[in-house]
């Protein structure tokens, strides 16, 4: 995954300048409190601590110009693993001064070191390696990586007590550790060897050039274990070791294959994609091009001619073609040129952002957002993302044009795109999850390209309006409830007569959901009627309407009085059971009117036919 641009936060109108000398350096966003002077380009933040929040869970480097509290204070409640936080820093408005706050070892300081060149500041690094010696021990740049970095710890604390060590290999970025006393640097003779830095009393570093491209092909279907193993086996006979591999290559024929994915992640490395024809470029440097490969997929070789593309054109194979029953696998070396990345496997993640409020959006719902080329959705809910959507490509569509939406967010993804299908509330909840399925399950007839089924699809859940207006009001939904849409557009009203029937003899709460339109007016009277012949008169009822959005409302009710007028599409409406009731006297907290709707987990001593006594 490539790292996310940073988000460069600015609080006041002083520091303006800083954080937009920063953003252009950085590539980043640029995000601004709302009532400042809008910077070109700039986003606005209308609720900054949550969005904050919703940032950091993202995974997004944030570069905060303003007082470090700030930060800290917004933060701290989602501070939770070291080994996963992304970068925060601090940089002071006048650009004096840059303090790396989290994320030290995962980019932090190096960003506060480079930011601070740029501003011409001072980095106060506080991290006691990277103080000390310039590097983070367990932070490798690009190209190289860390074979055992739970040797790390010790390592450190070693180098720190003064303990001699010792640098074999060549690596310029340990070069630094050339001003610390008692350390020996070793020049190895050896090309494409290891660096290994051994401190008195620790465990040795072992610190890889990723070098090797790791071609593979299989068979439809086959076990992931036989292609891992081949590939650990191949590796094991060269010398090759598994840190050295830097992706998983092969034709984008085996994008949705099980096989690949899992060697990729048994290795922790990418995997990249090749289309049959630049596999096919390479046939010259094959050395047993197959003319039963080409009729079958159209190039005359997979593993090796994958590797060798990723290798540069002066890369070189150094195991070439080994196979098993439903396997293939080869690994070229890099060359002097980049060669060719080839693609990652498009991704269309279809998430639920919860009624709109950042808080209520789920880390895995950001991280999502944060990491997809591509945003699509209903216009309004992609407003609903405020800063997360800064810098993003967006495709809003009009409401009503749902089949295009998904149509177009499966195309992007056939294409290679990482894409987030953006839903209010649950995606899987009267939502687009369901019509992706549909339409990825007869691809031939729903104008979703065929080469769609191998985009990855995830479904990340977020806060459905039922929930969020239960626990506005109380806790409605506590027993048995289901939920029912009241719109006839794609549920025949018999069917949603039929079904409001079954829910009030069964005793269920119901969420109604789309109660009105300005078409249809008729359905929520026949609803309420249907459920006050089977309920008591005082059954409580909760109208709620834009949850954590401007204009939030909160009615609370009784069946017998239940007023339909302002009930629109926005609108969700809560009906409770036999047993349900109001709890006044709820003091500070949720609620309505001073009052908690709730519905006991028991029915405790109703009668056998749901009846209070």
């Amino acid at each position: 995954m490539q790292p996310l641009d940073p988000a460069v936060f600015c609080l006041a109108e002083s520091g303006l300048g800083t954080a937009t000398r920063i953003a252009r350096k950085t590539g980043g966003q640029l995000l601004v409190r709302s009532g400042m002077a809008k910077a070109d380009g700039a986003s606005v933040m209308r609720d900054v601590p949550a969005e904050l929040r919703s940032l950091f869970l993202s995974g997004r480097p944030i570069i905060g110009v303003c007082a470090a509290g700030i930060l800290i204070r917004a933060l701290a409640p989602v501070v939770l693993e070291k080994k996963k936080e992304p970068p925060v820093v601090s940089v002071s408005e006048n650009g004096n001064c840059v303090v790396p706050l989290l994320g030290g070892h995962r980019g932090g300081n190096r960003l506060a070191r480079d930011l601070a060149d740029l501003l011409g500041a001072v980095a106060a690094i506080t991290t006691a390696s990277d103080l000390a010696f310039g590097i983070a021990l367990d932070d490798p740049p690009e190209g190289w990586r860390l074979e055992n970095p739970e040797n790390c710890k010790r390592a450190a604390a070693a180098l720190l007590a003064g303990k001699p060590a010792r640098v074999s290999g060549g690596a310029e970025w340990l070069a630094p550790l050339r001003n610390r006393p008692r350390t020996e640097f070793l020049e190895s003779g050896e090309p494409g060897s290891p660096v290994v830095l051994l401190a008195e009393g620790a465990e040795p570093l072992v610190y890889r050039r990723t070098d090797y491209f790791l071609g593979a092909g299989c068979s439809r279907g086959c076990e992931p274990d036989q292609l891992i193993g081949l590939a650990r086996r191949a590796m094991a006979d060269a010398g090759i070791s598994p840190f050295e591999i830097a992706a998983v290559c092969t034709i984008d024929l085996k994008e949705d294959e099980l096989a690949i994915h899992a060697l990729a992640e048994n290795l922790d490395v990418p995997t990249r994609f090749y289309a049959a024809s630049r596999l096919e470029s390479e046939t010259p440097r094959l050395p047993s091009p197959s003319e039963t490969v080409f009729a079958a997929v159209g190039c005359h070789g997979v593993c090796e001619a994958a590797a060798l593309a990723a290798a540069g054109t002066d890369g070189r194979l150094e195991v070439a073609k080994l196979k098993t029953s439903d396997a293939t696998c080869a690994i070229a070396r890099r060359g002097s040129d980049s060669g060719d990345p080839g693609r990652g496997r498009g991704r269309l993640a279809i998430v639920g952002i919860g009624p709109g409020k950042a808080d209520w959006r789920t880390p895995e719902a950001s991280r999502l957002i944060a990491e997809s080329d591509e945003l699509v959705g209903y216009g309004a809910y992609l407003d609903l993302l405020g800063p997360l959507a800064a810098g993003k490509t967006l495709k809003p569509f009009p409401i009503g044009h749902e089949t295009e939406r998904c149509g177009y967010a499966l195309g992007k993804a056939a294409d290679g795109s990482k894409v987030a299908l953006v839903c209010s509330g649950d995606p899987g909840i009267y939502a687009m999850a369901s019509l992706v399925m549909e339409m990825l399950d007869s691809a031939d007839s729903s104008g979703c390209p065929a080469t769609a089924n191998r985009a990855e699809i995830v479904v990340a859940p977020g806060i459905s309006a039922m929930q969020a207006a239960a626990a506005k009001g109380g806790s409605l939904l506590g027993h048995d409830f289901c939920a029912i849409s009241l719109s006839d557009l794609m549920t025949p009203r018999d069917v949603i007569r039929s079904r409001v029937e079954a829910a009030a003899k069964g005793d269920f709460v119901v969420a109604f959901y789309n109660p009105q339109s300005q078409r249809r007016r008729d359905l929520l009277g026949e609803a309420v009627a249907t459920l006050r012949r089977w309920r008591p008169p005082d059954t409580p009822v909760l109208i709620a309407r834009n949850l954590g959005r401007d204009g939030e409302f909160l009615e609370a009710g009784t069946l017998d009085a239940l007023e339909r007028s302002g009930i629109d599409m926005s609108t969700i409406v809560l009906v409770g059971n036999s047993a349900s009731r109001a709890r006044f006297g709820s003091g500070a907290g949720n609620g309505v009117d001073g009052r908690h709707l709730y519905t006991p987990r028991g029915y405790g001593r109703s009668k056998p036919d749901g009846k209070r006594p």
